[in-house]
Order: C-alpha cells, then structure tokens, then sequence
C-alpha cells in the first residue's frame, strides 16, 4: 500500500465518522426536543389530566435517557475520531 493509497483510505474514513457524528447529533436534537415538549406538557397539564402528566412524564423521561445515550455516542465517536488522525500521523511520521 503506497502512501497515498494509505491517505486517501484514512481521509475516506475520518470523513464518514465525521458524518455519523452529525447524524448522533440529529437524534441528539431529536430527543432534546422530545424531552422540552414532554416538560411543556408537564408544566401545563400536571394537575389537570392524569393522562396527560403521565404521558408527558415518560416522554419527558425517554428523551433525557435518548440525549443521555446519544450524548455518550458522540463523546466515544470524537475520541475515536481523534484516535484515527494521531494513527495517521503515526503512520505517516513512521514512513
């Protein structure tokens, strides 16, 4: 494998971790909207309906488990992320 090949395959790679970062960071939004409209609900509703106020409650408590697990994937993907780059400057300072 040639220097370039071996650049070329590292650049191919930090490229899609960097993309499946930004789709942890869609869902990351995704579940922090559900969790402020599960806490609107609660503000509103939680003396009215019962329904309701439990409804909001495991919406408001699903989307703070999603951003908690979301979260963690993107922290885990950065490192890994910089994991790959000093590999490749390794790599690279090696040849």
């Amino acid at each position: 494998m040639t220097e370039q090949e071996l650049i070329q395959g590292y650049e191919q790679e930090i490229t899609y971790q960097k993309h499946m970062i930004e789709n942890l960071g869609r869902w990351f939004s995704l579940f922090f909207t559900l969790a402020s409209v599960g806490l609107i609900f609660l503000y509103f509703f939680v003396g009215r309906n019962q329904l309701i106020t439990v409804v909001s409650s495991l919406l408001t408590l699903f989307g703070f488990l999603g951003m908690l697990l979301f979260g963690y994937g993107i922290y885990r993907g950065r490192l890994n992320l910089q994991k790959v780059i000093l590999d490749l400057e390794r790599k690279l300072t090696e040849a």
